[in-house]
């Protein structure tokens, strides 16, 4: 089998990544509208990128998103832990290996030649984005039903906490999503591949 009809990435990853893509964006723009009737920082978000309206829409809407982000997350995770691909694709990985390949991507000398092997930093990047979605969801939870899990609020060191770490998550969420958008210009062959699998 060629390169070029080689599958890189399964059908199964390629629906769920997209669905994700849908549910982070709601959850994202919908946030910073419920953010901003609230806010624990000194600044608001513009009104004109958050979704919702006014509060109630903006909840509807996040809280649609949320369900649709958990039910795909844990499709996906268990897609990846079952099939082995966590394990193939993701480890071995140490921190020599990722300092390695971001200088040398900052030199800009990492090879994209085989695009069905991640590098040390997409690997590092990828469990990091699955770790933050977590922290999220669970932060998320106690913001939404703080009563019901007193256990994991406490954890999070009481529901401010949990407001601040909730919105940290978020803001790593969106800076990951802005450098993949970097990454996937500088190489265009890995949205087609997102796209056609191959």
């Amino acid at each position: 089998m060629s390169k070029e009809t080689a599958v890189i990435h399964p059908p199964w990853l390629r629906v769920t990544h997209w669905v994700n893509v849908v549910a982070v964006v709601i959850l994202v723009m919908s946030g910073w509208r419920i953010y901003n009737a609230s806010p624990i920082f000194p600044f608001v978000i513009p009104k004109e990128i958050a979704l919702g309206g006014w509060l109630g829409g903006a909840i509807q809407w996040h809280f649609a998103a949320m369900w649709l982000l958990a039910a795909n997350g844990l499709i996906y995770l268990a897609f990846n832990i079952f099939s082995g691909r966590l394990r193939r694709k993701f480890f071995s990985l140490s921190p020599r290996a990722i300092v390695a390949d971001l200088l040398a991507a900052l030199k800009g000398k990492l090879s994209h030649d085989d695009l069905s092997h991640y590098n040390a930093v997409q690997r590092a990047a990828y469990l990091f984005v699955i770790a933050d979605t977590i922290v999220l969801v669970l932060s998320g939870l106690v913001l939404w039903k703080s009563v019901q899990f007193p256990v994991l609020r406490e954890l999070l060191g009481g529901y401010e906490a949990a407001r601040r770490i909730h919105f940290i998550a978020m803001s790593a969420l969106v800076a990951f999503v802005g450098v993949h958008l970097v990454m996937v210009a500088l190489v265009p062959r890995t949205l087609v591949a997102m796209i056609r699998g191959r």
